[in-house]
């Protein structure tokens, strides 16, 4: 997250600051690690949810209708992001930037049905929101985009390409790749790219199978994706080795390996899985929040 205060340099992005106290040999590595694929790092997990459904059961119970899974796991993120500020850098134009705010994209079905439309929505947040923010601005941007008479802006953008001829969409692309490296796109495209941003997050679990592996585009530069499958069950053995059933959500996600080291990453991702499994620590704004180093 950079900092509020600070005040734009020369090499800095519109997105974000240039991060110019990095190791050398981290710096050096986005010229030797060019894609982001080839960066690509993952990691299986999962969680137990049997508290999180007595919690999400009482919130919806006061009147937070529809508050679920998804909603707990942004929070998380925005949450970590305030304690672990490195997980939301990104790399373009072989530096790695400390991002202003926190943008999630979500891949939105518009209804479940095999015939239904699919589409992008992008949804900014701030270290400081609680799951309570996250839950009104991320159903506001799902439910403008529900109903089929209402195109996003994505969609206008694709509708817009794929009717110039094979040629010159490979042009436009070549274009639109080479503006992105000099940070020449305009704001408008960039404020509703699906591939700019923080997070990616794939929802397998309103389909109701496990998470795949979430793909991070070469093209843009989001740095990390979750995806989250269905909830299972599982019979095991509790504490006074009486059987019990307990549920489980797995997840799987995806992260650019350039932007911070694994030690991090680690500590990221347990902050992630502890406010999770603690959902009410989400209820309050954060006591403090920490900043990228400059």
């Amino acid at each position: 997250m950079a900092d509020l205060g600070y005040s734009k340099r020369s090499g800095d992005r519109r997105e974000g600051r240039r991060i110019r106290g990095m190791n050398p040999y981290r710096d050096v590595m986005p010229y030797f690690i060019r894609r982001r694929s080839s960066a690509l790092c993952t990691l299986s997990d999962s969680v137990e949810v049997s508290a999180i459904e007595h919690w999400l059961l009482e919130k919806r119970a006061e009147g937070w209708a529809g508050l679920g899974f998804i909603h707990l796991l942004v929070a998380a993120y925005v949450r970590t992001v305030s304690m672990r500020p490195a997980i939301n850098r990104f790399i373009s134009a072989r530096h790695i930037y400390a991002r202003n705010g926190i943008q999630v994209v979500l891949t939105v079905k518009r209804s479940a049905s095999s015939n239904a439309t699919e589409t992008c929505v992008k949804v900014g947040f701030s270290p400081t929101d609680t799951v309570f923010d996250v839950y009104r601005r991320l159903s506001e941007a799902v439910d403008s985009v529900k109903a089929d008479v209402i195109v996003s802006e994505p969609e206008h953008i694709a509708s817009s390409l794929i009717r110039l001829p094979r040629p010159f969409l490979r042009v436009v692309t070549a274009v639109l790749r080479l503006l992105d490296y000099f940070d020449w796109l305009p704001r408008g495209w960039l404020d509703e790219s699906p591939f700019h941003g923080s997070l990616s997050i794939v929802d397998m679990g309103s389909l109701g199978v496990m998470p795949v592996e979430a793909a991070l585009p070469d093209f843009g530069n989001i740095p990390c994706a979750v995806s989250f499958g269905a909830k299972r069950k599982v019979r095991e053995l509790d504490e006074n080795d009486q059987v019990t059933e307990r549920h489980y959500v797995d997840y799987r996600v995806s992260c650019d390996a350039r932007i911070a080291d694994g030690y991090y990453f680690a500590s990221a991702l347990k902050c992630l899985k502890y406010f999770m499994k603690n959902p009410a620590h989400l209820e309050l704004p954060p006591e403090t929040i920490e900043d990228d180093i400059n």
